[in-house]
């Protein structure tokens, strides 16, 4: 099995590119990002690319590909509506776009989040913006694609978020996010059970199409 993923260098996907380098199953990983990413592994092929609204220049090396994890994604805090839906939605649109000229019978995984509007027409403007990814995502055509809304979320394997506020917040708080976890079980998830999930539904489906924590504990 070949799989893509977006987002490595990022928490979550950090998480779901170690799993998949320790899955037997998995032969090829492929990553796509601005920046390289400091692990070297025989499986491992890394790609640098700069213009996330097209991907063109690299299809070639999409070809032949069984799923797409995709866990890019930025905090809308500080951005205009515009800018977070550049990011957020016109990004994701473009490479599953291509994707799916490339290979319609993959599998696609996209991290969205608790909250998320599937009716695009709430107040939050993130929530809105990632329910319309969402909602698109699935029109597409994909033979499989699941979207994930993780709630709280511990990273494990000594992974560390990029941003430096949840950081903090980790550093600080993961007593009360552990605390939670006792209380509310079905609540928090962590890094290594996202990733499971997504090589599971890849490899066996699921009945859902909206993965939810409690999804994310079973499929793992």
């Amino acid at each position: 099995m070949k799989v893509i993923i977006t987002g490595a260098s990022g928490m979550i996907g950090k998480g779901v590119l170690l799993e998949c380098l320790d899955d037997p199953e998995i032969e090829e990983v492929l990553t796509i990002g601005r920046s390289l990413i400091d692990i070297v592994h025989e499986k491992l092929v890394q790609i640098k690319h700069e213009d996330f609204s097209s991907y063109d220049n690299i299809s070639n090396q999409l070809n032949h590909c069984d799923a797409c994890y995709m866990c890019m994604g930025i905090s809308a805090a500080g951005l205009s509506e515009e800018k977070y839906s550049e990011i957020t939605y016109d990004y994701t649109m473009a490479l599953a776009q291509k994707l799916y000229e490339l290979n319609p019978d993959m599998t696609i995984t996209y991290v969205s989040g608790q909250g998320t509007d599937s009716s695009e027409k709430g107040r939050s403007m993130w929530a809105r913006v990632k329910g319309k990814t969402e909602n698109d995502l699935l029109k597409i055509g994909f033979n499989q694609a699941f979207m994930f809304r993780p709630g709280g979320i511990i990273p494990l394997r000594g992974i560390k978020s990029k941003t430096k506020s949840y950081q903090m917040f980790y550093s600080y708080f993961m007593w009360l996010i552990k605390l939670i976890k006792l209380i509310a079980p079905n609540s928090i998830v962590n890094t290594t059970q996202i990733a499971k999930a997504m090589i599971k539904v890849t490899k066996s489906g699921y009945h859902k199409n909206i993965i939810d924590p409690k999804d994310i504990i079973e499929l793992s």
